[in-house]
């Protein structure tokens, strides 16, 4: 079984998602994208122990609480290894624009499209949806069936295409090669606003139509 919290951190309202196991007290933190003392107090509070951070893409508000966060459990990060670009790049990852300090973030583990992994006795496959960012990556647990999608696909939405190395034609094409093939129930944990499922996505998003 799995359980999924969230807080919504920074100027952005972010989502920073708590995937954990019940009955293990092993989990995941997804894009810890701020204020590191809150989110490590909340994933006391649940009970669980962070075993890795999955990050979603390198944009600042999804990684700005990362490295003291890892620091304080001793886990892996994993990201994209496309992604591997932005997060070193303080213009592409808009630190250097919206903070005013530019800073570079590094993972411990980068993965390619499509692989698969275990993390905190999850099954895990890495979904590469370039459009946002250069290598945003979605996490899909299959026996769970949710799927973190970060900017990706959002609520009858998706993620601006605006930013450096974004593509708006790219984004819509991935979602709908790459998401809209999974099953419909499958539940999306957004990396902002509400949850949504894939079946959702597929008959309302004005966006990407089949």
């Amino acid at each position: 079984m799995i359980r999924v919290e969230n807080s919504v951190l920074g100027m952005c309202a972010t989502n920073t998602y708590y995937a954990y196991n019940e009955d293990t007290k092993e989990g995941l933190i997804i894009d810890p994208a701020d204020s590191p003392d809150s989110i490590t107090a909340k994933a006391d509070r649940l009970g669980f122990v962070p075993k890795a951070i999955l990050i979603t893409h390198g944009h600042f508000d999804h990684v700005l609480a990362m490295d003291a966060v890892r620091d304080r459990y001793g886990i892996n990060v994993y990201a994209g290894l496309t992604e591997k670009e932005v997060l070193h790049s303080p213009d592409m990852n808009l630190t250097s624009s919206f903070t005013g300090n530019g800073k570079t973030f590094d993972a411990d583990i980068y993965l390619a499209d499509g692989e698969e992994f275990d993390a905190a006795g999850y099954h895990i496959r890495a979904i590469e949806v370039p459009g946002h960012t250069i290598g945003g990556m979605c996490y899909y647990f299959p026996e769970e069936k949710i799927l973190f999608s970060g900017d990706t696909l959002f609520c009858e939405s998706v993620g601006r295409s605006d930013f450096p190395g974004g593509s708006g034609a790219a984004l819509c094409r991935g979602i709908m090669d790459k998401l809209f093939v999974l099953p419909q129930d499958v539940k999306v944990y957004p990396g902002h606003m509400e949850e949504t499922t894939i079946g959702s996505e597929i008959r309302y998003n004005p966006f990407c139509r089949l």
